[in-house]
């Protein structure tokens, strides 16, 4: 049965491009092979950027789903939320043909990772949040977390939303890019482990070292295995 993780951040600019990519890369080096989707792409007129990024982490060429569009049914040319960057081109943002389109490529893939844009709360549009599109579809997630200044508020706001709407927490990807304060670096992972294993059943932390897009192989790959129960 083919299995979808939404990948989603505490805020925008915490690396959940990066995180996605090298996720799908290590599941295909696990001989699993992942599909990465980007739900809805601003600031970006054409192919999908961050799309692009997924696949030169995973070491592939597009796929034909890339070059059909379903891996990022919805672009939009303003850097902003999605419901002011699709209504600054007289559009709305299609939640129908998302859900469609994450569908169709699930299909053909045993593990489909869905980017999200932005942090949870970001609205799709007037009146549909980002997390409440992902927690119709059922979509466990993956939340990607940082050691940047005001992060661990983020990141405990963000699992309390998942909470609030029973939703299924896969686990935190820590990522040390962009650099923090090495004392924030060393507790703020401690924190979080320590909220996961008292109100998450012990959901498991992933660690994400610095990643040169250039050469991902050069960065110690983590073990993701826990956040797919593999």
């Amino acid at each position: 049965m083919e299995r979808v993780y939404f990948i989603s951040g505490i805020d925008t600019g915490v690396g959940k491009t990066i995180a996605t990519g090298m996720m799908g890369r290590f599941l295909r080096q696990q001989g699993i092979g992942a599909v990465t989707v980007k739900l809805v792409q601003t600031g970006c007129h054409g192919f999908s950027e961050d799309l692009e990024l997924h696949r030169k982490l995973m070491g592939l060429s597009p796929l034909p789903e890339d070059q059909s569009g379903l891996t990022f049914p919805q672009t939009f040319d303003f850097p902003a939320s999605p419901h002011l960057a699709a209504a600054r081109e007289g559009r709305q943002v299609d939640c129908a043909a998302i859900a469609q389109a994450v569908k169709t490529v699930s299909q053909g893939y045993p593990v489909t990772l869905v980017e999200g844009a932005g942090g949870l709360a970001v609205p799709l549009t007037e009146d549909l949040l980002t997390v409440d599109f992902a927690a119709a579809q059922g979509w466990p997630v993956v939340l990607v977390c940082s050691g940047k200044l005001g992060s661990l508020n983020h990141a405990l706001l963000s699992l309390e939303a998942l909470r609030h709407r029973g939703m299924a927490l896969a686990g935190l990807v820590y990522n040390y890019c962009p650099e923090a304060d090495p004392c924030i670096d060393q507790d703020t992972p401690r924190m979080l482990q320590k909220v996961l294993q008292r109100e998450w059943k012990g959901a498991p932390l992933v660690r994400l070292g610095k990643v040169d897009p250039s050469a991902p192989e050069t960065t110690p790959m983590p073990d993701f295995r826990p956040l797919f129960s593999l």
